[in-house]
């Protein structure tokens, strides 16, 4: 662990997938092809307190979905990338306008087409109920699946590497 938190120290940026991620991986189709997806509010409030903490956040996903864009926007997060079949051509894009090292990005991801940039960062990611080949890639694994908690796990992971994550509880034990 002590190495995972090794690398978890100078990260800048967090990037989330989100179907199998910040979601269970299920799609709500209505009638009138209207997509819902259902995000978790412990996951949420893990990354409000991670933007809080200094750290930036994006979203790299092949999906293009109107609640992804409301969901970000509810949260503060700035960097959205929707409908992107190659995830490492967004992540390049994202990285250079940061003016970021590989170092000092972590992605979370679940599935095969994550691997292209997950085999880039400084730490990679994944969930408990990620696709096996991404397990044996990843640096380090949730205990939650996606859409469960396991965001909150990644941020908090990534607060207390970095000393931050005492102080953010600390308001709330007042």
């Amino acid at each position: 662990m002590q190495q995972i938190l090794e690398r978890a120290k100078p990260i800048k940026l967090v990037i989330f997938d989100v179907d199998g991620v910040l979601t269970d991986g299920t799609l709500f189709l209505g009638d009138d092809g209207q997509e819902y997806k259902a995000f978790n509010s412990k996951d949420g409030f893990g990354m409000k307190l991670l933007l809080k903490s200094g750290v930036d956040i994006g979203i790299i996903t092949a999906r293009t979905s109107d609640v992804v864009k409301i969901r970000m926007e509810s949260l503060g997060i700035k960097h959205v990338f929707q409908g992107q079949q190659h995830k490492d051509t967004a992540y390049t894009s994202l990285r250079d306008e940061l003016g970021l090292s590989n170092e000092q990005i972590a992605y979370v991801g679940d599935d095969v087409v994550d691997l292209p940039v997950m085999h880039q960062v400084g730490l990679a990611i994944t969930v408990q109920d990620a696709h096996h080949l991404v397990k044996q890639q990843a640096h380090w694994q949730t205990r939650q699946p996606g859409g469960h908690g396991a965001a909150r796990e990644v941020c908090e992971l990534i607060m207390q590497a970095q000393g931050n994550l005492e102080q953010a509880f600390a308001h709330f034990l007042k």
